[in-house]
């Protein structure tokens, strides 16, 4: 029987592992933190459970995929709630939209806000379900291996002009702002910026609208430990609190994992769910191949760090949905701010996450939980003292909050704490303290990210952000799938 080691048990890893071991390869999971999950992690506070990364799933039929492998359903183990509206996005003005899957009331909300613009909007919309057909055709389930995906793909993509970015691509069919940004924000999540990122992310629109958005009941961990309890119950090796250290290869194939503990052990095939840069410049340290990765990605540009504020307020919230975004005053100009020119500027966008009011498992009675999430330059370029900076920020987000949301917001917090991009440097190995990996630029998507398979070593392959198609829920999956099916055709040839 084939073995294989997948190092991380973030969403990528364990969605892997899943399917090798369900595919009769005996896969063996190594993690360095304590529990699975990655950056899905979960801190627990005087009976109150706060996600450290509390993102909705888009993609609910990529789990129920993952269960049914065993003939199971997710449901049974943990279910997953619809998330409505899908965003209510606010503007300091006042101005809100509430993003939906109902065509007619998104019809009567973009009236609202932009009136004139609708029809500027449904072709937007119509645009992004032709770009959400080529993803699913050829480009989202697919492993990527080399240049003939992206010279098959690519007629496709120049008659649809994904050279445009999405932000430009809005521009020129809406006249508001205010709609412009609503179009074009969801790259911002992924750590795109919207005024480079390729065109071809407006099938992020249209899936949500097909698929909804849905939450683990007991969160994004809750689903990470069903999913590794999933993997062990049908035989599968779980290493929890044991980082893996090196990479050993012979000639050129990887061979051996070893970690931390001093375990070792060989493999016919090893994936990598970790960061990108540190699985080439620290797995595979002292190897040709490694430095010359290291070298090539430090070329690149990372995506943004991000500043979590997590909160509980006394209370319950019904008015504040799950998913917001908070708008500020600016947005090109604040984009080239975190971006390029690598200020921490006064004004900033929120993604608020709310998960009690679709969960109230998650906190006791009379109590709300609460995320607050600032995309920041990374500490390449802005490489600042955050023990310091960062109760500062922790301060300036509460009070934009409660100016907004939540006049008495000081009356009502019960606990808050703070995560910011040198905690993901530390935790997680993410690079320059990156959200989200490479950005994902229109040179840095496709066959310009690092590939499912490597180069040089054969048997060693990448899951996860830092690979094709690139960060979120939905595309991990998709990406771990298609990495699944290359692996399996590799050791059967």
């Amino acid at each position: 029987m084939s073995r294989v080691c997948i190092i991380g048990a973030g969403f990528g890893g364990l969605a892997l592992a899943l399917r090798l071991q369900a595919a009769g390869i005996e896969t063996t999971l190594v993690e360095a933190g304590e529990a699975p999950g990655g950056r899905a992690a979960q801190r627990a506070i005087d009976g109150m459970r706060f996600d450290l990364c509390p993102a909705p799933l888009d993609d609910p039929g990529a789990v129920q995929e993952l269960w049914a492998l065993y003939g199971r359903d997710v449901a049974a183990d943990v279910p997953l709630l619809p998330v409505a509206p899908l965003w209510r996005l606010n503007w300091p003005d006042g101005a809100q939209i509430d993003w939906s899957a109902d065509s007619a009331a998104m019809a009567r909300a973009v009236a609202r806000l932009a009136p004139g613009d609708l029809a500027g909007y449904e072709q937007f919309m119509a645009y992004a379900a032709e770009m959400r057909a080529l993803g699913v055709f050829g480009l989202g389930d697919r492993a990527h291996t080399g240049s003939g995906l992206f010279t098959r793909a690519l007629p496709l993509l120049l008659r649809q002009q994904v050279w445009r970015s999405l932000h430009d691509k809005a521009a020129v069919l809406v006249r508001s702002d205010k709609l412009r940004q609503a179009l074009s924000f969801r790259p911002l999540l992924k750590g795109g910026n919207p005024l480079a990122t390729p065109a071809l992310h407006a099938a992020t629109l249209r899936a949500e609208q097909e698929r909804g958005m849905w939450w683990p009941q007991g969160g994004a961990a809750a689903l990470a430990r069903a999913m590794a309890a999933l993997f062990v119950a049908q035989g599968g090796e779980l290493r929890l609190g044991d980082p893996a250290l090196r990479i050993h290869v012979l000639g050129n194939r990887a061979s051996e994992v070893a970690c931390a503990s001093g375990w070792r052990a060989h493999f016919d095939a090893v994936a990598s769910n970790a960061d990108a840069m540190h699985t080439y410049r620290t797995l595979l340290a002292q190897t040709q191949r490694g430095e010359t990765m290291a070298r090539r990605l430090a070329r690149g540009r990372w995506s943004p760090g991000v500043v979590a504020v997590h909160f509980a307020l006394e209370g319950r919230w019904p008015g504040i949905p799950h998913n917001m975004v908070l708008f500020g005053p600016r947005w090109q100009d604040w984009l080239a701010d975190v971006f390029d020119h690598g200020v921490l500027p006064r004004d900033m966008v929120i993604r608020l996450v709310h998960p009690t009011v679709t969960d109230a498992t998650l906190a006791p009675p009379g109590r709300s939980l609460f995320s607050a999430f600032v995309p920041v330059a990374n500490l390449g370029r802005l490489p600042i003292d955050w023990d310091t900076v960062g109760p500062v920020l922790q301060r300036r987000v509460l009070e934009e909050i409660g100016r907004r949301l939540v006049p008495d917001i000081p009356d009502r917090i019960v606990t808050a704490f703070h995560l910011t991009p040198r905690d993901g440097a530390l935790a997680y190995n993410a690079h320059l303290g990156s959200s989200a990996g490479l950005e994902p630029s229109l040179w840095q998507s496709l066959r310009l990210r690092p590939r499912h398979r490597d180069e040089t070593y054969r048997n060693l392959y990448l899951v996860g952000a830092g690979t094709h198609p690139g960060a979120g829920f939905g595309a991990t999956l998709s990406g771990a799938r298609a990495v699944a099916k290359l692996i399996e055709e590799d050791l059967q040839g």
